[in-house]
């Protein structure tokens, strides 16, 4: 009640494009961080990492490595996208080589971020269902009710004022989620036993190896799963997105800094409480849901009420963002610069609360063709290589390679998508692979790899044959 009362008060104040994409572009260094953070953890931490904490243990604690490292590097590029002033990622890339690269980029970021927003309205369905299902007749509230509840809150919302609402609600969900677990932590560790406890019991459940930090992961594990939040924070249209709405450059690059602690902070105590909590949970089919679960039935009433309500706000609060970025870029790099190009400010804020809407539908179509296959980590990683293996390598190519070409960069964009789909889709393309080792590697480590070899062979062959028709 009370996201949906900002989001009508702030609606009031949207009246241009840059109120509803950009906040304005007033963002001061600590509600940057608050927004950023809220956007960062979402449904791929609280449930994707949560879930496979579940599966592995305490070796989990291992998968925030690419996020942090990204972050770190992040802290370079932040002033300079504020200084660049652009909207939209794509525009960033189009400016630099074209508009076919601009169109493959608009492509790759609506395919990717459908299917991240896709599960937050799962994560979100799933958090009502454990709310209510008890109290409502089972045969009228369903998981797929609880679904499509969370869309309809979640598009609705998003339609409502933009950033311009998310952003200031972002910094009282990350402060809330950072209270709740460190309060929980402590909570949930006396109850399972500590250590001594914990280990009885994950030997009870045959699953000793819960305890171990070290070799449960081969070298080819780590790159699966750390590899493709490296490359989706280096390149994420969200984060590029809060740069340009902040003050100026120097906010956005402060704000990056303090982003690190408080990512890599908030990352530890989910897995770690997830951990705890595992040891605790006897039913398997409800894993994939510990950090939902332990809230509703391991935490004191308040204390779980107060985490299953920060856990409710940032899902919002990712799948509003990931929602505005396809819909802004539409906005800005399609609608403008093909079909009208001097559309007053009222046609394009209304335009873009159109387009929130179809998109949202189509996440939700989405939603429901994976949520019985794939799981969310599995998902989240998907996701996350589609965008950062396409995209990533020819933004950062743009902002510091001034010699990347249009046609280097057009080619690494459609090998990035096409050896990722062909990976995932299409196993029986790589018979001819070393046994095992296809099974060994996801679609990030392939997908990357080409994408940058032929960024780089592409560029200098094309700008040998500029200089030489020169």
């Amino acid at each position: 009640m009370i996201l949906i009362g900002i989001g009508i008060v702030k609606s009031r104040k949207v009246n241009t494009q840059s109120d509803f994409a950009l906040a304005g572009r007033s963002l001061t260094p600590w509600i940057l961080v608050g927004t950023m953070l809220a956007t960062w953890i979402g449904t791929g931490s609280i449930l994707g990492n949560a879930g496979k904490t579940y599966e592995i243990g305490v070796a989990a604690l291992m998968l925030p490595i690419g996020s942090i490292l990204g972050i770190i590097l992040l802290t370079k590029i932040a002033g300079k996208v504020r200084n660049v002033k652009k909207f939209t990622v794509p525009e960033i890339i189009g400016d630099q080589y074209g508009s076919v690269a601009r169109n493959l980029c608009v492509f790759a970021l609506v395919s990717a971020y459908m299917v991240i927003v896709s599960y937050q309205y799962n994560a979100g369905g799933a958090v009502l269902y454990t709310v209510f299902s008890n109290q409502i007749d089972s045969q009228l509230f369903t998981i797929e009710t609880a679904t499509i509840i969370a869309a309809i809150f979640i598009i609705s919302y998003t339609m409502l004022a933009g950033l311009l609402s998310v952003a200031f609600t972002d910094a009282a969900n990350g402060i809330l989620m950072t209270i709740s677990l460190v309060i929980a932590f402590p909570i949930l560790w006396i109850k399972a036993g500590g250590l001594n406890g914990m280990e009885l019991a994950f030997e009870s459940m045959n699953k000793s190896s819960h305890m171990q930090f070290f070799s449960v992961f081969s070298a080819f594990d780590i790159i699966n799963f750390c590899l493709p939040p490296f490359l989706l924070v280096l390149g994420d249209a969200n984060m590029y997105q809060r740069f340009s709405a902040s003050k100026d450059h120097e906010s956005a690059t402060k704000a990056t800094f303090i982003l690190i602690f408080a990512v890599l902070i908030i990352e530890l105590l989910i897995i770690a409480s997830s951990w705890v909590a595992s040891s605790l949970i006897l039913k398997d089919e409800v894993g994939k849901y510990v950090l939902i679960h332990t809230a509703y039935d391991l935490l004191p009433t308040f204390l779980g009420a107060l985490m299953l309500a920060t856990i409710v706000g940032i899902i919002i609060s990712t799948a509003d963002s990931f929602l505005l970025i396809p819909a802004n870029s539409l906005i800005k790099d399609i609608y403008l610069k093909y079909i009208n190009e001097d559309a007053s400010e009222k046609r394009i804020v209304g335009l873009s609360r159109l387009l929130v809407l179809i998109l949202g539908i189509i996440a939700y179509l989405v939603s429901i063709a994976f949520s019985k296959s794939t799981g969310f980590f599995e998902r989240a990683l998907y996701a996350y290589t589609i965008y950062g293996a396409s995209i990533t390598p020819v933004l950062l190519a743009a902002l510091f390679w001034k010699k990347s070409t249009k046609e280097g960069a057009v080619a690494s964009i459609l090998s990035g998508i096409i050896i990722t789909l062909l990976w995932k889709e299409f196993p029986i393309l790589w018979n001819w692979l070393p046994k095992g080792l296809y099974n060994s590697l996801d679609e990030v480590l392939p997908a990357i790899i080409v994408s940058s070899i032929v960024l780089i062979i592409g560029s200098i062959a094309t700008q040998e044959k500029k200089s030489s028709i020169k």
